[in-house]
């Protein structure tokens, strides 16, 4: 993020943000961010959130998908051998 304006309140040419995902475990990620900006701030400083899952969603991997028009095509494929793996479950236990 560099310069003031719009998505860029309060930053400055010198404004540098670093962020870090973790995965801790199946259900948390821990979330970084570090703030340099030596023209506003004496030195760096990093805010720490910890994003838990609900039990019936799972994490995804994120990843910067602008312009991405195979996304959509790509979930829903998966999202169908889901469908399907949990139909010939059902019907191999009957």
């Amino acid at each position: 993020m560099r310069g003031g304006g719009a998505g860029g309140r309060g930053t400055t040419a010198t404004t540098r943000l670093t962020e870090k995902f973790t995965r801790i475990s199946a259900t948390t990620l821990k979330y970084e961010v570090t703030v340099t900006d030596p023209s506003r701030f004496s030195r760096p400083w990093t805010a720490v959130l910890y994003w838990k899952a609900e039990s019936k969603n799972q994490i995804y991997e994120f990843a910067c998908h602008e312009g991405n028009e195979a996304m959509a095509g790509t979930l829903s494929g998966y999202r169908a051998q889901e469908r399907e793996a949990a139909e010939s479950a059902k019907k191999g236990s009957r």
